[in-house]
């Protein structure tokens, strides 16, 4: 009986766990370039003396959905969305490096390229600055320009090249922040195939009604877990009645 008692005991802690999950990922539909997170069950046995029937049921996030979302045309020049495979490497406050599909990019009051959460972009030597009173324009391959607004409009410069990085999917982590980074650390390195599209925004790759779907199930799968202990609890009940009586 202790059996059951421990399976949906964990069982019913871990699938609130996964109900966060989903309302993180249905909170994050409309977040650009956003990655659903997959969670699964697992069978952990308890070890210990006196303990070897038992077992936990464990939640874990097995991995990050990497299926594109949807593009959608915005026609402003700071965003830029990765054609198929492909990260924007970005520099956070502590110097470190990670990676994000989120385009929607912006130019500080101090003239450094930004996403719009704050954090750097990263260009081949570091943060690239963008000179003042000017228009710039991203290219395929990464390389920002910028054009004087006056008074030679037809001035072009090169500002610099946003570091675009495709390492395997298997060797990327989600962390708390939503930003990518490598399992081992270290930095990736910068891959040449990698294409932008300018003018263009990747939605989030949440789907909305299998998200919807997954929350009701889970729902019935906590009711199905607590069910199960007051069963246990009513049996056990039953048993020392029974031994009362007996004895």
């Amino acid at each position: 009986m202790d059996r059951l008692i421990y399976t949906a005991m964990s069982g019913a802690n871990h699938t609130l766990n996964q109900q966060a999950t989903v309302a993180h990922n249905l909170a994050n539909v409309s977040t650009t370039g956003y990655r659903a997170e997959n969670n699964a069950f697992r069978a952990v046995p308890v070890f210990g003396d006196g303990l070897p029937t038992r077992a936990f049921v464990v939640d874990s996030t097995i991995n990050a959905d990497f299926t594109p979302g949807v593009m959608q045309t915005t026609d402003r020049d700071l965003d830029v969305a990765i054609r198929d495979s492909g990260w924007i490497a970005v520099q956070l406050d502590n110097g470190e490096e990670a990676y994000t599909r989120n385009g929607s990019l912006q130019v500080g009051p101090n003239g450094i390229l930004t996403t719009q959460n704050g954090h750097k972009v990263k260009g081949e030597t570091g943060p690239i600055t963008v000179p003042p009173d000017t228009r710039i324009t991203i290219g395929a391959d990464g390389t920002i320009s910028s054009v004087p607004i006056t008074p030679l409009p037809n001035t072009v410069a090169m500002v610099g090249r946003i570091k675009l990085v495709d390492p395997p999917q298997d060797k990327l982590v989600k962390g708390a922040d939503g930003l990518f980074r490598l399992k081992e650390g270290g930095v990736a390195q910068a891959d040449a195939k990698v294409r932008l599209a300018s003018g263009t925004l990747e939605g989030s790759n949440v789907n909305l009604v299998h998200e919807m779907v997954s929350m009701i199930d889970l729902a019935r799968q906590f009711d199905m877990q607590m069910k199960m202990l007051e069963n246990a609890q009513r049996n056990a009940q039953q048993a020392s009645e029974i031994m009362v009586v007996r004895a």
